[in-house]
């Protein structure tokens, strides 16, 4: 628009100076006609008619006219031209203006193409770090699928493994059950075999240790027969005793009871009339009170261990307990005899009888406040 208007105001500026050179042209060739000192002025007047005065100074107010026209005309041209020179000089400043503004735009353009370079190669970069990274990601996830499908085959192996293991193992755990029945089995005929070994002996519990420092103790036995059940000495004469001796042989000094002692008969027949006496009634010897026991193996009177406090209690109700060969409770009760093998057996028998269980827990509570105070 501005390169447009300095054409528009070049071309008036032109069209001033051609008008203004006819304008002298006219002016001088009037001038020169009409002049009084003028040659071809007289050679015109010679050559034709006179001219009328009136006409002479229309022509001289024209001129006069003219004149203040031209006058006008410069001053208003000079008037023009000094605005036009304004206007060119604040478009020469607006050009500079301009220049600067394009100079900074072509330097904010390559500040930003300089830019846009940088975050070229700072996405090529990203681009090639992402495609680094997914390459990786690629490689860690083949070798991770890799790594479980081994797990998955170590997993199988494993189970396979295992199921064989546990097959193994439920075949072992038969083989140890039929061992363990057979070990039972095995345990049951040895505690047989050594308490038939024993069915001779006899076990004195209770006997003073400082009697037999003063006396053997096949002569002890014999007293203790004669003072508690004479009547068999008197039948068989004098007792036989194979072997007698305490147990354990060694004394402890640290117990407060004493050592049992054990008498093996060679009369069988005579031993037995023995113990039946003494289930009859409790010995005594110089005041002293002895039991006398059969004697059996250690693993079979500790299952008869087991049944001392059930024994007391069925006692004290009166259910008449025994304790039958090897370790087995029978007690009497409503008219007929219960037998039972382990304890188990009688605790699930008297928990369906509810009488029974409360007698047997009120006698518990009592052993528990006499234990006390004893205590």
């Amino acid at each position: 628009m501005r390169g447009t208007r300095a054409q528009t105001n070049t071309g008036r500026k032109e069209g001033v100076n051609l008008n203004k050179q006819q304008k002298q042209k006219k002016e001088t060739t009037i001038d020169s006609y009409y002049s009084p000192n003028g040659t071809e002025g007289e050679r015109s007047a010679n050559d034709k008619p006179e001219i009328p005065a009136n006409w002479i100074q229309a022509v001289e107010e024209l001129k006069t006219q003219l004149r203040e026209a031209e006058d006008n005309w410069e001053k208003n041209l000079k008037i023009k031209i000094s605005h036009l020179e304004t206007e060119a000089l604040e478009l020469k400043q607006e050009n500079s203006v301009l220049k600067a503004k394009i100079i900074q735009l072509e330097n904010e353009a390559k500040e930003m193409k300089d830019e846009a370079k940088e975050m070229k190669d700072e996405i090529k970069r990203m681009k090639d770090n992402l495609q680094r990274n997914l390459d990786q990601k690629e490689k860690d996830d083949q070798k991770a699928k890799d790594e479980i499908q081994s797990l998955r085959t170590r997993v199988k192996q494993l189970e396979s493994s295992d199921l064989t293991r546990q097959q193994n193992t439920i075949k072992q755990n038969k083989k140890n059950e039929k061992i363990e029945e057979n070990v039972k089995h095995l345990i049951h005929k040895t505690d047989d075999l050594e308490n038939r070994s024993r069915r001779d002996n006899l076990r004195i519990i209770g006997l003073p240790e400082d009697h037999d420092k003063r006396k053997s103790l096949d002569i002890i036995l014999e007293e203790i027969i004669q003072e508690n059940c004479p009547e068999i000495l008197e039948q068989e004469g004098k007792v036989e005793i194979e072997r007698i001796h305490r147990s354990p042989p060694v004394f402890n000094p640290q117990l407060t009871t004493p050592r049992n002692v054990i008498a093996k008969f060679k009369n069988n027949q005579i031993k037995e009339q023995v113990l039946q006496a003494a289930k009859k009634k409790p010995f005594r010897y110089h005041g002293n009170m002895v039991r006398i026991t059969q004697d059996l193996s250690a693993s079979t009177l500790k299952d008869r261990k087991a049944w001392n406090m059930i024994f007391r209690k069925a006692r004290e109700l009166g259910l008449q307990p025994r304790i039958k060969y090897p370790s087995k409770l029978t007690i009497f009760l409503q008219g007929k005899v219960w037998s039972f093998n382990t304890t188990e057996e009688f605790q699930a028998f008297i928990n369906k009888r509810p009488d029974l269980n409360r007698k047997f827990e009120v006698q518990r509570q009592n052993s528990r406040e006499s234990s006390k105070g004893s205590t």
